[in-house]
């Protein structure tokens, strides 16, 4: 059976510290650039959806004035009556 020593739970602490400040060293390094990165595909997908709006928006707004232009018949179904109740 291996048994534990005092050496090897100091080892194991000090790469534990190590690590954590390596990661914490490298997050400031690289965390800016992830997001900038992040941002910036944000913002293009909000411009393609700005620019679909839009687009969308146009083509209503030409066959809104597609229709006042050449208005279309309406069917004539009869005429209307008004009854009175008679007392």
């Amino acid at each position: 059976m291996i048994e534990a020593s005092f050496a090897g739970l100091l080892k194991t602490l000090a790469y534990i510290v190590l690590f954590y400040y390596l990661f914490k060293f490298l997050l400031r390094i690289f965390a800016p650039i992830l997001m900038q990165k992040a941002m910036s595909k944000v913002q293009q997908k909000m411009e393609d959806q700005m620019s679909q709006h839009q687009n969308k928006q146009q083509s209503t707004t030409q066959n809104t004035f597609q229709s006042k232009v050449n208005p279309k018949e309406k069917k004539k179904v009869g005429e209307y009556i008004d009854y009175e109740e008679v007392d």
